[in-house]
């Protein structure tokens, strides 16, 4: 059954990034029933539109990012664009942008300016390196972020070219960021009785707030973390092992019962009762003897029949996907995590399911990602935002 409500329904929010990371955090949004207006140039749209993979000249990406939207095109460089963008702004939530610092404010379009038009806007502002500091002013990209947010060092076999991780992480981990900065901002505003407020959200200090222990072991010890390859430096056991027929399984052993009932699975009781493999501090000291152990064990085993044993004993492991196991795997599909939906010419397609999962106002997917310039009329012709219903219960920001 269909809410009777989306959780965010009657947000009004305006989208002005492009590619990755401001467009991920409107995607959230709209996800759950906030109305989304994407602004986008005449001359092409966002560049997502052409990136990767595309059916028929459009990026079939562009069905995700940016489903549940609409889209306007204006030009922000004349005035017209830009007296467009406040008319709908003095009406609006939110605010999404991802320029490099200072754009919106030649636009006449930064937060003093929309601050002074619309109190109650919230403004989210995602950069590389955040609006203010001695790098404010420079690009930058989700890939300038992982790195310096410390995630590259860390992606690599010890002595080779740090990788990359193969997703845009570090946009998504901005954009979620952001996603909270709007929540938060708004429980101030309707909840607090607060104005609305500006988020500031940089890409490296989104990356870096997810490195966990490094900056302390760092501080106390003088630890400068490495590449730890497909394990995890510091817990143990959790690594790679091979199997009989080249695949890998990833094990995670490193709670003190899990490493004894993994230890007894593989024939290895007298690990187990090692009082010095008792807690992870001993068994980091002999990590490569119990990786040594468990790789093994599990080369002479198919994968299939390693899993099976590791789930008899109750010890986390899994095997590594690809696309195509998950787009048949049967824990996504109970979870709805493969979407069938068509594209705005009525061709089916596949897309990623919504996350979070809320048991009563889900996310749901409403309408197909946009052509461009689909909603200008309806938009742009009526003067910005439809008038809400006189009977409709406010909704965040309402």
């Amino acid at each position: 059954m269909l809410p009777t409500r989306d959780a965010l329904q009657g947000l009004r929010v305006l989208e002005l990034g492009q590619l990755i990371a401001g467009p991920f955090a409107g995607k959230t949004l709209a996800d759950f029933g906030a109305d989304v207006i994407k602004i986008e140039p005449h001359d092409g749209g966002d560049p997502l539109r052409k990136w990767r993979l595309l059916r028929e000249g459009t990026s079939v990406w562009w069905e995700v990012q940016s489903r549940n939207k609409r889209s306007v095109t204006l030009d922000l460089r004349t005035s017209e664009g830009q007296a467009a963008v406040r008319a709908l702004a003095a009406e609006a939530d939110v605010l999404i942008e991802n320029f490099k610092p200072g754009t919106m404010e030649a636009w006449g379009l930064g937060w003093d300016a929309l601050h002074a038009l619309n109190p109650k806007l919230i403004m989210l502002r995602i950069s590389g390196y955040g609006q203010t500091g001695p790098y404010a002013g420079k690009p930058g990209f989700g890939v300038l972020g992982e790195a310096m947010g410390g995630l590259r060092h860390l992606t690599a076999e010890p002595g080779r070219v740090p990788v990359r991780v193969g997703v845009s992480i570090g946009d998504t981990l901005a954009a979620l960021h952001g996603v909270i900065g709007v929540l938060l901002a708004l429980r101030h505003r309707d909840v607090n009785g607060g104005l609305g407020q500006m988020i500031d959200v940089a890409l490296y200090e989104s990356v870096f707030n997810v490195m966990e222990s490094l900056l302390p072991e760092y501080d106390a010890f003088g630890a400068v973390r490495g590449p730890g390859g497909s394990a995890l430096p510091g817990i143990a056991p959790s690594n790679a092992y091979p199997c009989a027929e080249g695949a890998y399984v990833l094990v995670g052993g490193n709670g003190d019962s899990i490493f004894r009932r993994l230890m007894v699975a593989i024939g290895r009781a007298d690990l187990a009762a090692d009082p010095e493999l008792a807690h992870n501090d001993g068994r980091v000291h002999r990590v490569a003897e119990l990786d040594a152990a468990i790789g093994a064990w599990t080369v002479q085993r198919p994968i299939g029949g390693v899993l099976a044993a590791l789930d008899a004993a109750g010890v986390p492991a899994g095997r590594i996907y690809t696309v195509a196991d998950i787009a048949t795997d049967p824990q996504y599909l109970a979870r709805e995590m493969v979407l069938q939906t068509h594209d705005a010419d009525g061709r089916p397609l596949r897309v990623p399911g919504i996350v979070p999962k809320l048991a009563a106002t889900p996310g749901r997917l409403r309408t197909p990602a946009p052509r461009l310039g689909e909603h200008n009329a309806g938009v742009l012709g009526q003067d910005g935002w439809p008038a809400r219903e006189a009977n409709d219960e406010p909704g965040p920001g309402g």
